[in-house]
């Protein structure tokens, strides 16, 4: 049974590549070498962003190549990484309160609420509401929702304020992180169990072992239950 192709312009091209195909393999099997704007393939990192358009669709839609199939009649261009604004700062002299982002990212009180970062999301975040609570100052809420994001800049490539909406949530979660969230008391005990020595004869007794021992032991070890 033969392979059903489906015509594709890639960089103003036209290609017949398989159904099924992902954007990123679909520009292999035409032939590109993705040198840049490619990375995890598994839909983690954010460096592959790509446009595209879908014949007699007025629409412009976005994705990740390494996630979106491709379709009949698309016409697509990977989006080189562009500088989005990014606010210098050293987190250890900021303080974790509205202010903060305001002063570092005064933009943030442009959003229109117009919900287009949000439908551009690869993840499916709800970009608007996470921009809402920057603007109300809630530095926890925005680190809640924006927890997933993968720094794409599609959020910001498609913004008509021209916000950078992921480095105001990276901001967040960074003052959440070191600020807000409550700290871990077994980690701080375990760090003090470390810094006395109390693994060290364990870890000699460790790095001492050959590879296939080092197998063993791991496929031998406790697993915490799911």
């Amino acid at each position: 049974m033969a392979e059903e192709m489906v015509p594709v312009y890639i960089m103003g091209k036209l290609y017949e590549v398989p159904a099924g195909l992902t954007i990123m393999k679909a520009m292999e099997y035409a032939g590109y070498r993705l040198i840049r704007g490619v990375g995890c393939r598994g839909g983690f990192c954010g460096a592959c962003a790509t446009v595209y358009r879908i014949a007699n669709d007025p629409k412009l839609y976005v994705g990740l190549a390494c996630q979106t199939i491709v379709q009949p009649g698309m016409y697509l261009a990977q989006i080189p990484f562009f500088p989005a604004e990014k606010a210098l700062y050293d987190i250890n002299q900021l303080k974790p309160e509205p202010e903060t982002i305001f002063k570092l990212y005064p933009q943030v009180l442009r959003c229109l609420g117009c919900g287009t970062c949000t439908k551009s999301c690869p993840q499916e975040l709800d970009v608007r509401a996470y921009m809402a609570a920057a603007m109300r100052g809630d530095i926890a809420r925005v680190a809640d929702l924006s927890f997933d994001c993968i720094m794409c800049g599609l959020c910001s490539a498609r913004c008509p304020a021209e916000e950078p909406q992921y480095n105001i949530a990276i901001l967040c979660r960074r003052l959440y992180g070191k600020y807000l969230a409550p700290r871990s008391k077994h980690l701080e005990e375990r760090l003090r169990e470390i810094q006395e020595g109390k693994f060290d004869e364990e870890m000699k007794k460790i790095k001492s072992l050959s590879v296939d021992e080092l197998k063993k032991l791991y496929s031998a070890r406790d697993i915490e239950p799911e």
